[in-house]
């Protein structure tokens, strides 16, 4: 049964933490892996699962700042994984593997904003290569490792509203535009967790989407600063004004709420904000919901069959 897109009156909203949100579940004897998870938003989910109980793996690019980072956090490790590189993916993966443990949980929280053109791999577009096919690519290699009742949780963003998948020109090899290049990235994800939950749901595995909120991280680290005042976001120091930020705490309460709660433990392949289900939305107006066509059936399998053929990895290949 598809999840239906509306509110369940959780019981959390938006000034929830993450830690609220975990109180009393205990996940002792779970695994969790955390893309980006030692940074912004990532290290705050790394840390409130690991006071839950969990044992958390941090797969990074800078080995050495997650070290640093995740640093006194009890059960906590780092492992290489660039997701620009696909050998990096397939190396971090074939390691995990080698292990024969089972993965609980899996949050796909790794990921750029609004970056400067650049170019990954055979020439894709790097947000797309990064938010997107490299996740792809992990969770698809990681497939077998998936424990029955694992939840895959895909960090998108408000920003999918920006733009649908450029399915005519998805590198933007007739021009670069770094905001709408986000916004596939960003629907993409969405996509990701809706085709990946039709895929996996009689196997046990669920899968969800989510916007974290506005907050300021390393996230923003590609946008003028002097951009962000004229926005009403900060003030001259880079101190946030605007009241709709959220603290870093509270942006990683949604992450953890979509990869824990007992209330999601027969549903599955819907998009969340603010610590429960987001409502559907055709307004321009606000950031609130989720856009029909980052859900729409096809488009996702029609981007897991693209995305398929351009990593060379798909679990559910016949």
């Amino acid at each position: 049964m598809e999840t239906p897109q509306r509110r369940i009156s959780s019981g959390f909203g938006a000034r929830s933490t993450a830690d609220d949100v975990l109180d009393g579940i205990d996940l002792s004897g779970k695994l969790a892996l955390v893309t980006g998870g030692y940074s912004g938003l990532g290290l705050e989910v790394t840390r409130a699962l690991a006071r839950a109980g969990a044992h958390v793996v941090v797969p990074a690019r800078r080995r050495a700042a997650a070290r640093e980072a995740v640093a006194g956090v009890d059960g906590v490790e780092v492992d290489a994984l660039d997701l620009a590189d696909l050998d990096s993916v397939r190396g971090f993966t074939e390691r995990f593997l080698g292990t024969g443990r089972r993965v609980d949980l899996v949050i796909t929280n790794a990921g750029v904003m609004a970056c400067p053109e650049r170019r990954v791999g055979p020439g894709w577009e790097a947000q797309f290569a990064v938010n997107h096919l490299g996740h792809h690519a992990l969770v698809n290699r990681l497939w077998p490792a998936l424990a029955p009742g694992a939840r895959v949780v895909a960090v998108s963003s408000a920003g999918h509203q920006l733009s649908d998948v450029r399915w005519d020109d998805l590198h933007f090899t007739r021009g670069y535009d770094r905001w709408q290049a986000y916004g596939q990235a960003k629907t993409a994800n969405v996509l990701f967790a809706a085709h990946l939950d039709a895929l996996g749901r009689d196997s046990g595995v669920r899968a969800f989407s989510l916007h974290p909120g506005a907050v300021l991280t390393p996230l923003q680290r590609h946008l003028d600063p002097a951009d962000m005042v004229a926005k009403g976001w900060t003030d001259a120091h880079g101190h946030v004004v605007h009241p709709g930020f959220k603290t870093p705490e509270q942006g990683a309460a949604t992450s953890v709420w979509a990869a824990t709660s007992p209330l999601l433990a027969d549903l599955g392949g819907a998009y969340c904000e603010d610590c429960d289900l987001a409502e559907l939305t055709t307004s321009d107006e606000g950031w609130s919901g989720v856009r029909d066509y980052a859900l729409d059936p096809a488009r996702a399998a029609r981007l897991w069959a693209l995305s398929a053929e351009l990593t060379g990895t798909d679990a559910f290949a016949a």
